[in-house]
């Protein structure tokens, strides 16, 4: 072979169009556009019909309509895809309806600060336009990563037709009773001004001043003592709650020369010691929890009692064995207070502030976490503070204004579980799970869900169709649920700000 010979006229090779480069910046786009302009997606869905192929129905999570794609979104889209592709390519017909959720506060947010002082209507005018600039940019997106679906006929949350399915689904529940109102605590976000659902809270770390709190027993010369990491809750003490079948020690405690008749949890005697630096000097008498269920204890700052009631929920694992109850700050509060007959009292306002209801006048108006040091001063001052400590522990959050949560009794409407709870775990038994595992989680969060708190104080949303009489109280009623989600099919949810509840009615 000579030198000048070109070796790959030496090798029999194929001959092909393929070019040398991929050039994928100019040649994907144009594939891409080719398959659209083809109705590619659309001729693979109806070749699988025409053979009559088994239907694989992925349904879409949909992503919120607020940004930009990243990469939690676009992960979420190509995975998707993936699956879908891969069904029909295993036969199986595989339409993929995508959709968007529109609704919420994060849009409401970034709207009302743009420009604040807008009347209800205008406000959900200009989210709606918000969460259409957003669809558009991110079905653009998706559609450049290559994903199929009928682009064209999402479904989206904010759809009239949409919205009257969801309140039609609440007509049937105030129809078979799942409905009510009533005051009890929910998670309220002060920053965002609304009742949270759990989806949108977030934990993270937080400091909170944790104290060690007297309670005397009326006509004796002993005190129950509790431990809570909330003194901002204390002027809504109604109760103390202990355990009925946990020992407590009723014994003289000291302290450089100060004493004390204190009722401690046998367990936690030693901790109580090292955390406050009273000892035990002597034991009095051991007491089940169950001996002092009636009890009446005197407030520690304000002119009221606190009643002693049993609660299984009290545990030995930090504090004292006795849990101050405040039933409009807490769920398992209220429902010990209710079994008990203790009212709701919940002296706080949207904003986070105490009201008159507080008893002190000095702390109405006052942000409830900014009156921790106060409340902690009141209580050294009139000798009913045993001890204080920082207490680091994880903390719910508002997801969107990222401020800490309170838990705060307000009128609220409710979908009671108790209804659907069983029908709900039973379905759960009749899905595969993979992994298996995943049966186990999902069955024990429904399992032990409270009542899902549905009502909102904010304008972007499906609004709830309860009317008020003249007295205040809300009508309930299945025929004019379902006459307003008639309505709303037809001119969308903003009808329901637009107009007059008489004109509503009468439409």
């Amino acid at each position: 072979m000579s030198a000048a010979t070109n070796y790959k006229d030496t090798l029999n090779l194929p001959q092909t169009t393929f070019p040398m480069r991929g050039d994928l910046v100019q040649n994907e786009p144009a594939r891409l556009e080719a398959w659209e302009n083809q109705g590619l997606y659309e001729k693979i869905l109806a070749r699988r019909r025409a053979q009559n192929a088994p239907e694989f129905i992925l349904h879409d999570g949909p992503p919120f309509a607020n940004g930009d794609v990243h990469m939690g979104t676009a992960l979420n889209k190509l995975l998707k895809d993936l699956v879908v592709k891969s069904k029909t390519m295993a036969g199986f017909a595989s339409p993929f309806v995508p959709g968007w959720d529109c609704h919420g506060l994060p849009i409401e947010f970034k709207v009302v600060k743009e420009a604040a002082g807008l009347e209800p209507a205008e406000i959900r005018r200009r989210c709606t336009d918000f969460a259409s600039k957003y669809i558009d940019i991110q079905r653009a997106s998706f559609r450049r990563l290559g994903v199929f679906g009928d682009w064209e006929n999402p479904y989206l949350t904010m759809n009239p037709g949409y919205e009257a399915s969801i309140i039609r689904v609440f007509a049937k529940l105030v129809e078979n009773g799942s409905i009510y109102q009533a005051k009890k605590p929910v998670q309220w976000s002060y920053g965002a001004q609304t009742a949270l659902a759990e989806a949108e809270v977030e934990y993270a770390d937080k400091e909170s001043p944790a104290v060690f709190v007297k309670f005397p027993i009326l006509n004796s010369d002993t005190s129950m003592v509790i431990w809570t990491t909330t003194p901002w809750t204390l002027p809504a003490n109604l109760g103390i709650a202990v355990h009925p079948d946990f020992i407590y020690v009723v014994g003289k405690f000291s302290k450089d020369g100060r004493e004390e008749n204190l009722i401690i949890v046998r367990e936690l005697v030693t901790a109580f010691t090292e955390q406050t630096g009273f000892s035990l000097v002597t034991t009095l008498e051991e007491i089940k929890g169950r001996e002092l269920d009636g009890f009446t204890a005197q407030h520690p700052f304000l002119e009221r009692t606190s009643k002693v009631i049993l609660a299984n929920f009290v545990t030995t694992e930090t504090g004292t064995g006795a849990v101050h109850i405040a039933p409009g700050h807490g769920a398992d509060d209220y429902v010990a207070g209710q079994q008990n007959g203790l009212p709701v009292l919940s002296p706080v306002d949207d904003a986070g502030k105490f009201t008159e209801e507080v008893g002190l006048a000095e702390l109405v108006g006052m942000h409830v976490f900014k009156s921790n040091e106060r409340i902690i001063e009141i209580l050294a001052e009139n000798n009913h503070l045993l001890g204080q400590e920082v207490y680091k522990h994880s903390y719910p959050h508002c997801w969107r204004s990222k401020t800490p949560i309170i838990f705060r009794a307000v009128e609220q409407f409710f979908i009671s579980l108790e209804t659907l709870r069983g029908q709900a775990l039973s379905e759960i038994d009749q899905v595969e799970w993979l992994p298996a595992w995943g049966r186990n989680r999902i069955y024990g969060t429904v399992e032990s869900r409270p009542d899902w708190c549905i009502s909102r104080q904010r304008t972007w949303g499906v609004p709830l169709p309860v009317f008020f009489d003249e007295d205040g109280s809300a009508i309930l009623s299945a025929e004019l649920a379902t006459k307003v989600a008639d309505l709303v099919e037809k001119e969308g949810t903003n009808v329901w700000f637009e107009k007059l509840t008489r004109n509503l009615l009468l439409c």
